[in-house]
């Protein structure tokens, strides 16, 4: 049986990293969350002191991921990180899910995870404009990408539903949310979409 390798994707504090956490553990699975790998495996080309956050060598890291893929023991491996699918060759992903949420909830998570200023209204126009859902359809194709809307719901009922699709009680969708059609409707499209 070829190795089954899940991609959670999506903006920041869209809860990629607790998704995969979780079902990393339901399938025990090789969890493998790119920041973290790229900090420890020193797969970083340097700091963007705007943004504050860590640059990573893409090309190293594509290099490393495969031959995690290639070597590993385990049947599944779960990877996360906002830029998961570019790093990870398409041919080896089974699956891309990008998590969505209401970018009014994300405000808030986001606020409580320190972000402010233009790193915040950098990410959350990302997530209105579906930045993250577009990256994964041009890299790995409609085929394999599942967008799933965590808003309001806990990890458990998100594990739920990739699991269901990677039964086969569910089927994958894109087009899920509107998030600009949503803000315009409740007059705060101008406020969110700052940059």
């Amino acid at each position: 049986m070829p190795k089954r390798v899940i991609l959670i994707t999506g903006t920041p504090c869209v809860g990629k990293t607790s998704v995969a956490q979780a079902l990393a553990a339901k399938l025990d699975a090789l969890n493998l969350n790119l920041t973290e790998l790229a900090t420890r495996e020193n797969l970083i080309l340097g700091k963007d002191k705007k943004r504050n956050s860590i640059i990573v060598n893409e090309k190293k890291m594509k290099q490393r991921i495969r031959k995690l893929i290639e070597t590993c023991e385990k049947d599944n491996i779960v990877v996360d990180g906002h830029f998961a699918v570019n790093v990870v060759p398409s041919k080896l992903a089974s699956h891309v899910f990008v998590l969505r949420r209401n970018p009014i909830e994300l405000r808030k998570l986001m606020e409580q995870s320190g972000y402010s200023g233009a790193k915040l209204w950098e990410n959350l126009e990302s997530e209105i404009l579906d930045v993250c859902l577009v990256d994964a359809l041009n890299v790995h194709g409609k085929e394999k990408v599942c967008e799933l809307d965590a808003s309001g719901k806990s990890v458990k009922e998100v594990v739920t539903e990739v699991l269901n699709v990677l039964e086969g009680h569910k089927r994958c969708h894109v087009g899920i949310v509107d998030w600009i059609g949503k803000l315009e409707s409740e007059g705060l499209l101008d406020e969110y979409l700052r940059i």
